[in-house]
């Protein structure tokens, strides 16, 4: 049997895209030029966010596509592209990029994995939420403000005491 999740169609994906130096902070230093990023995307290849973090050096999406449409790897390519078309060229460039034409914001690949069904896609929602207090930016969840938290809050999915006593927990690892 041949697993092949990255041709569904329609199918939920949770991505990890991570910048290649991991002491930067370039994503929060431009946040607004990422976000008109991921807005330019959605107008062009239509998906559903329906879940995301953004901190300095990697973002975590969970990202539903049109039932007509497989392809994931345009979308975030595109982000990827389109965020690091507006930074200027300030960043160390190794020789094999270099000799590539590449910028060297981005690592060259992202994780991703096929959400299965409710119990994973609600593991990865909550791990997409309690990401920046594991990394220890914040104590509770809802004090980071590049997070889709507080959309589920507004909504009354959760409660704004959510995982205030963040204990480890089994949140979509």
């Amino acid at each position: 049997m041949r697993y092949r999740p990255s041709n569904t169609r329609g199918a939920t994906y949770f991505i990890t895209a991570n910048l290649a130096y991991r002491q930067s902070s370039a994503l929060l230093d431009h946040i607004e030029l990422f976000r008109n990023s991921v807005r330019r995307v959605k107008a062009l290849h239509a998906f559903v966010s329906n879940a995301i973090v953004v901190l300095p050096d990697h973002f975590h999406l969970l990202l539903t596509l049109p039932s007509d449409d497989a392809n994931f790897s345009l979308r975030i390519g595109a982000m990827e592209a389109g965020f690091l078309r507006q930074l200027p060229k300030v960043e160390p460039i190794r020789k094999s990029r270099e000799n590539k034409r590449e910028r060297g914001i981005w690592q060259r690949r992202f994780w991703k994995h096929f959400i299965r069904d409710d119990l994973d896609y609600a593991s990865h929602v909550d791990y997409i939420h309690i990401n920046p207090v594991k990394h220890g930016y914040i104590e509770r969840a809802n004090d980071w403000p590049h997070s889709s938290i507080h959309q589920f809050i507004a909504r009354g999915v959760i409660d704004a005491n959510w995982a205030t006593s963040f204990g480890g927990g089994n949140y979509g690892e």
